[in-house]
């Protein structure tokens, strides 16, 4: 059973709904700690007073904003806690918008809303089946570990998530990081289109969909734990620097992903690139010489 993570209500209009809010997912990965090479002992970071050139206690240590270089202002956590925002206190919905109105990058860790006690089971369930009802999520403002935060509402499996939302002034611009200005032919974006098409799938769920970097490390620790050499790992297939042939590289990457798939991997060959011819520079001058000569009004007398 996942611990809850914060206690509140979600307000929305004149109705309050008392909440518990849990950790939505869990990360399996491979933890690794510091040891000393020489004696695998552990090592460990100490916590120190510049002051008093000590080390200190947990419960010694508490938040502080820098002002000056001379100058700290203490903040306690009580004074976190007990800040005069309606939103420290309840996850504040402040409107509903349509889920493709929303920028995925603007979108964090997803929590779970349990409903706190019996008295919440209602409005908790009145407002699941509007938001499902609705095909809208909910955007709502609450105040989690010393910052409000934006936040999204939604309906899973019938229990409503919670999604941390970044503000607007935190997404960088792209701008800087679009390519060079290039051209592409009507022939090569059908190619990607069909390559799409021949990966296209239904769900995620898929054993191809697991995480093999950890199993492979697992598999690292569990043969060094029984003094044997561990697994030797296929190693990928390298590929190459540069695409020269685009259209081929497509062609080709089509047929791989229907083998993969146990599909008939025959493809018919896509059309090839077609480039106007150019023409020689001064037949070029003339030509456009002659049909400007030809376009000219005589002058008048």
């Amino acid at each position: 059973m996942p611990r809850t993570v914060w206690s509140g209500a979600i307000s929305f209009g004149l109705v309050t709904v008392p909440i518990n809010v849990q950790s939505a997912t869990e990360d399996h990965s491979v933890r690794f700690h510091q040891y000393h090479l020489e004696d695998m002992g552990r090592v460990r970071v100490r916590k120190f007073c510049e002051v008093e050139d000590r080390e200190v206690t947990s419960g010694e240590i508490g938040k502080g904003y820098q002002l000056t270089k001379e100058q700290v202002i203490p903040i306690s956590d009580e004074e976190l806690r007990d800040l005069p925002l309606p939103t420290a206190k309840a996850i504040e919905i402040a409107a509903f918008v349509p889920l493709e109105s929303v920028d995925p990058i603007r979108i964090g860790e997803g929590y779970y809303l349990q409903p706190s006690g019996q008295v919440a089971a209602k409005p908790y369930k009145l407002l699941a089946m509007a938001l499902a009802r609705s095909s809208k999520v909910a955007v709502a403002k609450y105040a989690w570990s010393g910052r409000e935060r934006l936040g999204l509402l939604r309906v899973r499996d019938d229990v409503i998530v919670l999604h941390a939302m970044r503000w607007p002034d935190e997404i960088r611009d792209p701008a800087e990081l679009l390519p060079e200005p290039v051209e592409l032919s009507d022939d090569e974006i059908d190619g990607a289109l069909a390559l799409m098409d021949t990966m296209t799938r239904e769900d995620l769920e898929d054993p191809e969909f697991r995480d093999t970097y950890t199993e492979a490390l697992e598999q690292i620790i569990e043969a060094k734990r029984e003094h044997r050499e561990p697994p030797s790992l296929p190693e990928p297939e390298r590929q190459p620097g540069q695409v020269v042939d685009l259209m081929a590289a497509l062609q080709e990457s089509v047929q791989k992903a229907r083998t993969s798939r146990g599909e008939d991997a025959e493809v018919h060959e896509m059309p090839k690139k077609k480039t106007a011819k150019k023409q020689p520079a001064k037949k070029a001058a003339k030509r456009t010489a002659a049909k400007k000569a030809s376009g000219r009004k005589p002058k008048s007398a």
